[in-house]
């Protein structure tokens, strides 16, 4: 389906968004259902209100089990169509010092943060390729272009995130499917709200925009890489994060 400049091609046109009850994944959720998109959501915890009335189909989904990812999309695909757009943003954090870091929560953390990803978009690309259109989205982190102390675990899975789009992006080019990676700053979700107000304000310290982010200017971006007027960019790490990583 190649859609998006119109209302009417944008209402036929599939956006699926993992982990899409809260933070990024929410704010981006409520963009793409406000620009016309069909939109569902894969989610492991409660679905807020403004999803339902939102018009957006919830699915419960491990994206760490293939079996569970090929039923939510038939699922998908039997209430909406085709997946034309994945923005693979569902993550979880296992944080601690190296040294005090056990194998599963290293693991773990790479397993849904990497591997799941790489499943989802594996099971996206299909239909996809049948209609020669479409958008794959990860939603990285600064934290996998500068590290990150006490997150070697999350680091490493979000930089991974950045081999696996370029290479996707390489891969599917010639069928009309560009991938593309956002990375993310201290942005102000639930996680992040809940730190003590001298902690916030530290992390707004160091950018040079001087303020935290917020999830919506992250979907601005999303809205935009999802849609035709970014047919020319693919393979590219876009950083929404005020300054904070120039490089």
């Amino acid at each position: 389906m190649n859609a998006q400049n119109n209302d009417s091609e944008t209402q036929e046109c599939v956006a699926l968004v993992t982990g899409g009850n809260r933070g990024i994944g929410l704010a981006a959720a409520l963009s793409l259902a406000r620009d016309g998109y069909k939109v569902a959501i894969t989610c492991r915890g409660e679905v807020p209100d403004e999803i339902q009335e939102a018009g957006i189909l919830a699915v419960k989904c491990d994206v760490t089990d293939s079996e569970q990812i090929d039923s939510a999309f038939k699922t998908i695909e039997e209430s909406l169509g085709t997946v034309d757009v994945l923005i693979a943003n569902a993550g979880i954090t296992r944080d601690g010092l190296v040294l005090r870091m056990s194998d599963e929560d290293f693991s773990e953390v790479i397993e849904t943060n990497l591997i799941g990803n790489f499943k989802l978009a594996r099971r996206a690309t299909k239909g996809m390729m049948k209609s020669r259109w479409g958008r794959i989205i990860f939603i990285s982190s600064i934290a996998g272009r500068i590290g990150q102390t006490g997150q070697a675990n999350y680091s490493a899975s979000k930089a991974g995130l950045v081999g696996l789009g370029r290479s996707l992006a390489k891969e599917f080019a010639s069928r009309g499917i560009t991938v593309n990676v956002i990375s993310p700053g201290p942005i102000l979700t639930d996680m992040l709200a809940a730190l003590p107000e001298e902690q916030q304000a530290s992390y707004a310290e160091a950018v040079p925009l001087g303020r935290l982010g917020k999830p919506e200017e992250v979907a601005n971006l999303i809205s935009f890489l999802s849609s035709d007027k970014s047919s020319y960019i693919t393979g590219a790490v876009i950083p929404v994060d005020g300054g904070l990583f120039m490089g």
